[in-house]
This record gives C-alpha cells, sequence and structure tokens, in this order.
C-alpha cells in the first residue's frame, strides 16, 4: 500500500512516517516503477507500535530497541540465553509502559477533578 492508505489507517500524518523513515524506525518494504514507497502490514504494525510508544514518552531510540528485540525474537536461530534476555528486554519496556500509564491516570483524574471545579464555579454564577 502507499504511504496515503498507510497514513489513514495509521492515523499519523506523511510527514511524521516520512521522519520514522528518515530516523531508521521503519523503511519501506519497496518503491514502486514510479518511486512511491510502497509499505506492508508488517510496517503499518511497526508504525501502531511506534505511534502507540510515542504518547508514553518513549524515546527514538527505545522504540528503535523494541522493534529490534521483537524483530530479533521473531528469528529462529536463538538460542534459550538469547531468547531469555531478549524477553527481559521486552518486559522492561512493558513495565515501564505500565508505570507512565499509571501516571497518565493520575493526571487524567486531576484533570478532570479541575473540569469539575470549573462546572460548579460556572453553575455558581447566574446566567443573564
Amino acid at each position: 500500500m502507499q504511504i496515503g492508505e498507510v497514513a489513514a489507517r495509521t492515523e499519523l500524518s506523511l510527514r511524521t512516517i516520512r521522519h520514522y523513515e528518515e530516523t531508521g524506525l521503519v523503511i519501506p518494504s519497496a518503491r514502486s516503477r514510479g518511486g512511491f514507497r510502497l509499505y506492508t502490514e508488517d510496517d503499518v504494525t511497526r508504525l501502531m507500535v511506534i505511534r502507540r510508544m510515542k504518547p508514553l514518552g518513549f524515546s527514538l531510540e527505545q522504540m528503535r530497541d523494541l522493534l529490534e528485540t521483537t524483530d530479533r525474537l521473531d528469528a529462529a536461530d536463538l538460542d534459550a540465553g538469547e531468547r531469555h534476555a531478549l524477553l527481559d528486554r521486552v518486559r522492561g519496556y512493558e513495565r515501564d509502559a505500565l508505570a507512565q500509564i499509571a501516571t497518565l491516570r493520575t493526571q487524567l483524574g486531576r484533570a478532570e477533578d479541575f473540569a469539575a471545579t470549573l462546572r460548579a464555579r460556572l453553575a455558581q454564577v447566574p446566567e443573564r
């Protein structure tokens, strides 16, 4: 699929997808004869991983590391030790994600409290 369809499916801008390509996070699987970027379902999956990591505050380097780790986990030539180390690395990212989610829930609760305070204040002011 071309970049426009990928952008629509991932809800990422063309500019963002191109940026991720420039940084080496996602490389189009092919190019058309006309030079258009062509992406596969695997490419879309990678972009979705990146999209989900970004609001949790993960850096581009962390995104790259996780993608390389999961790519390596899919390899057939892993010995038990390497597999264990890679799984531990993914578990570390999971722990970091869960910690950030907890922080975001706290922030969301505070934001909801603030909105409720404003609503209550507005309810005290008579309309004219």
